[in-house]
């Protein structure tokens, strides 16, 4: 499937670029760029996370008439050549069933759409390549039409969703059907037909930036967003995931347009406020994307009961598909505001959550944990105390030097966030000594020398900034001292003749400043 690798333009105006800068000297990382960044990287992290962008559907929607999938209609282990040729007589028999009029004429319809449906739901051999080189799109696209039984629509719509899970170029072949996905989202669509032509919509909408595009020209924003109001879970649920996969970054558009529909807000309350973790699972993500890519979108979250109702579930949920949104979606809305930060994650409480998660043996959890507590710890002098005292920062440490690299580096903005308060101005940071102390001796600063050999000039800039700290905070002039017996200075040197010019400065600055012809004379 396509991905989006497009670079996002920081906001070089943006009144959120103040969190996660306390740690500076040289290295800016700000919190609107970060945000977008991480909308981008989402849609591989989302199938890492086992939350996959495109589905397939093989058991029948809820409700239908059909209760169950039949065990044993097909046979699985079939030649793949018997399946094809299958396949491509379905296609046939929906071309005949157009064709012929009269008695039984709807009854061979419904059969031939069935047939193709059941062949394109099987797992071991894929067929969509075939029913596509077949016709089967433009055929489907004529039993969608308007005045046809609720039975054929939602057949149809099923065959078409499981043709847009396949790859890129198979999805795109849906375009000409499109027009009459969307417009099956309307009211006068019963519940199931709507339901899966959403769900063909999320598949199409997962495959990349320029289909979303096309969906978001033909109007299919509004219908759905009306779905995600539905009051059966499973239709909620599909047109939820499905908007995420519509409103996915780089671009903010989408984004910035579902926030001013009337009621989104509340329907993404109601649905958080509901037992049905997976309805929670697919709401939390469109708040990933609103609080990446919209700032309307942001400020009209954080001054709504949706903080509250993801640290409840940060607070009570188990379920890793659940927790990385709820996570993901916080440290987003951190980052972004201080009234998120002081009023909803208040001293003193809060930040159990985030460190169940910060102790999780699940990489995305570790990650996303850190990212969130580095920008509080960015924050007052009150917030970093909190953090500091609690088991966050043993954690935080051993994170920094054994987990992977951007894991560390997540841990390390966290850490070095608790050991400065920022001035105000271009002057160096002031240094809380306690934490700078208490962080140093319980092992740190390895894994902050080994940022600095990263090949990531932005991970060795931070690297370099907490080295700064070290030898100009750390009691009775001791923090050179400790920087070279962990080969610090053979780490900074590597920047001597650096390309990158502020890298190449800060380091030769640090080694000349601290490691002059005068270092350890006076010992």
């Amino acid at each position: 499937m396509a991905d989006d690798s497009a670079s996002p333009s920081p906001s070089s105006a943006s009144p959120l670029q103040h969190h996660r800068e306390a740690l500076k000297s040289s290295v800016r990382n700000t919190a609107a760029s970060r945000r977008r960044e991480q909308a981008i990287a989402i849609g591989k992290e989302r199938r890492e996370a086992l939350i996959r962008a495109k589905r397939v559907c093989r058991a029948p929607i809820s409700g239908s008439d059909e209760a169950e999938m039949e065990e044993g209609d097909m046979v699985v282990d079939e030649e793949k050549a018997c399946l094809e040729a299958k396949t491509a007589h379905a296609v046939e028999e929906l071309k005949s069933a157009l064709s012929i009029q009269g008695k039984g004429v709807q009854k061979k319809k419904i059969e031939a759409l069935r047939d193709l449906r059941r062949l394109l739901s099987q797992p071991e051999v894929p067929l969509v390549d075939t029913a596509i080189k077949a016709g089967a799109v433009p055929l489907l696209v004529q039993y969608l039409s308007f005045g046809s039984s609720d039975e054929q629509l939602l057949e149809a719509a099923w065959c078409l969703t499981n043709i847009a899970a396949g790859e890129p170029e198979e999805t795109k072949s849906l375009l000409p059907a499109l027009p009459l996905l969307i417009a099956h989202l309307g009211e006068k669509s019963s519940t199931l037909v709507a339901e899966q032509c959403a769900w063909a919509i999320g598949n199409v909408a997962g495959e990349g930036a320029e289909l979303r595009s096309t969906l978001l020209a033909q109007g299919a924003l509004r219908p759905l967003t009306r779905l995600m109001f539905s009051s059966k879970g499973s239709t909620a649920r599909t047109a939820a995931w499905a908007m995420s996969n519509l409103i996915k970054g780089p671009d903010p558009k989408a984004a910035n347009e579902l926030i001013t529909i009337d009621g989104v807000l509340n329907a993404i309350i109601a649905s958080l406020e509901k037992e049905d973790e997976e309805l929670a699972t697919e709401v939390a993500w469109v708040v990933v994307y609103l609080s990446a890519l919209s700032d309307r979108g942001i400020s009209l979250i954080v001054r709504s009961s949706v903080p509250q109702l993801l640290i409840g579930r940060l607070f009570s949920s188990e379920n890793l598909q659940l927790l990385i949104p709820v996570l993901r979606g916080l440290g987003n809305l951190i980052a972004a505001d201080d009234y998120m930060v002081d009023s909803v994650l208040t001293v003193g409480h809060n930040i159990i959550g985030l460190i169940k998660c910060l102790k999780s043996d699940n990489r995305v959890l570790r990650k996303e944990s850190s990212w969130a507590l580095s920008n509080i710890a960015a924050g007052s002098f009150e917030h970093k105390k909190l953090i500091f005292a609690s088991e966050a920062t043993p954690v935080l440490i051993r994170l920094v030097t054994s987990m992977q690299f951007d894991i560390r580096r997540e841990a390390a903005y966290t850490l070095g966030n608790l050991c400065v308060v920022p001035t105000g101005n271009c002057e160096l940071p002031k240094i809380i000594v306690e934490h700078l102390v208490a962080i140093v001796d319980g092992g740190a600063l390895p894994g902050f020398i080994h940022l600095v050999r990263s090949a990531d000039v932005d991970t060795a800039g931070l690297g370099l900034q907490f080295l700064e700290l070290v030898m100009r905070g750390y009691p009775n002039k001791q923090g050179p001292k400790l920087v070279e017996m962990e080969d610090g200075i053979e780490a900074m040197e590597r920047f001597q003749f650096h390309e990158n010019e502020q890298m190449r400065n800060m380091a030769n600055g640090l080694v000349d400043e601290y490691f002059g012809e005068d270092y350890g004379l006076d010992e």
